[in-house]
């Protein structure tokens, strides 16, 4: 499989090197007063910054760029010094997947304490809802009985990664668990793409959102997944049996652009970034790498070639929506704003890395 001409002859390592630069040194420009967080600048540990972390992390392994390594290390040395680690919740613990990996890479006693302690937060204290599922707790607000499907990629990686980092099948088989009530709870059986949340305190799917940003976390967060636990063939063909449902849809709705809207079956909502990123890196991945036929391809590629179109002269990534939670009604998400975001340049990095895969 090759990849279009216009990727082909693009300066494809120049946008890498000009979205990693942004991705570094983002800053909040918006006033995010009421917010119990700082999602947006890289100084600050939260899910933006965990997921930026995680795709630095990969392309330093495909690089092998030192800076890279050192950036990630003085990440977490900087935060460490100043005792600035937060409260353990489902979105602080997304940069510890990070961690777990630097552990091995430094061999730092200090970085696997910490994974360790976090990794018993998520086993043995971390809330749960009916059937064992991990509640949904962030910063300033616990989401009582509440699945969400942002969970998978920000805690359940994890988890799966350090139970193969310490052999400990417990962790693992919690993984497939987490993995197996999500999709039993969150899947429309109509469309097979994924609700944002289901309430189990309110039987309810609230606003019924088909948001784009959360289906691409399992697009994105199954593939890499798939790369760090060996799962029994059933739960794996189960697993991969919902991508390529969720694949087939996303097919459909794609706008001409490439583009997908943030509320995925509602075509007058904006059309969203981050989640084409992450649905294009996850899908080329895929066909790549076996898990989805190869007509899908030629939707990851219109995909990136839609993402490329919104990364500006300095690298920075536009059409991203901010952070969003699970919302009471549709005109909630239609309503999120848009600007620059850790997770729409590491998506656009992941997707930029692997079209060079493609082109090889």
């Amino acid at each position: 499989m090759s990849a279009p001409l216009q990727l082909q002859v693009a300066d494809v390592q120049e946008r890498i090197d000009r979205i990693v630069h942004q991705l570094q040194h983002l800053k909040s420009d918006r006033n995010e007063d009421g917010i119990p967080i700082g999602i947006i600048s890289m100084e600050n540990w939260e899910w933006p910054q965990g997921v930026a972390l995680f795709s630095l992390y990969l392309y330093y392994k495909e690089s092998g760029k030192p800076e890279l390594l050192d950036f990630l290390t003085s990440w977490f040395d900087r935060h460490l010094a100043a005792g600035t680690v937060p409260e353990k919740n489902i979105n602080t613990m997304c940069p510890m997947l990070t961690l777990s990996f630097l552990v091995e890479e430094t061999g730092r006693e200090d970085f696997r304490e910490l994974c360790l302690e976090w990794l018993d937060y998520a086993m043995n204290e971390l809330p749960r809802t009916e059937e064992g599922g991990f509640q949904h707790i962030v910063s300033g607000r616990t989401n009582e009985g509440e699945l969400w499907d942002d969970t998978l990629y920000m805690t359940v990686l994890f988890t799966a990664r350090m139970g193969v980092l310490l052999g400990r099948d417990d962790c693992v088989q919690e993984s497939v668990r987490q993995f197996l009530v999500h999709l039993k709870y969150l899947t429309d059986p109509v469309t097979g793409l994924f609700f944002h949340g289901w309430s189990f305190a309110d039987k309810s799917y609230y606003a019924g959102a088909l948001w784009g940003r959360g289906n691409a976390w399992y697009t994105a967060g199954l593939v890499d997944y798939l790369d760090i636990v060996d799962l029994p063939l059933g739960v794996k063909q189960f697993l991969l049996g919902s991508l390529e449902r969720q694949a087939k849809t996303l097919s459909a709705l794609q706008a001409d652009s490439g583009l997908w809207h943030t509320l995925l079956t509602d075509p007058t909502t904006y059309e969203e970034t981050s989640a084409t990123a992450a649905f294009a890196y996850g899908i080329l991945k895929a066909v790549r790498l076996g898990y989805l036929p190869e007509i899908y391809a030629a939707v990851g590629w219109k995909a990136a070639q839609g993402v490329m179109g919104q990364i500006d002269e300095n690298g920075t990534v536009q059409g991203v929506s901010y952070g969003t939670g699970l919302g009471r009604d549709l005109d909630y998400y239609r309503g999120i704003p848009v600007c620059p975001m850790p997770y729409g340049q590491s998506m656009t990095l992941l997707m930029l890395v692997e079209c060079l895969k493609h082109r090889s």
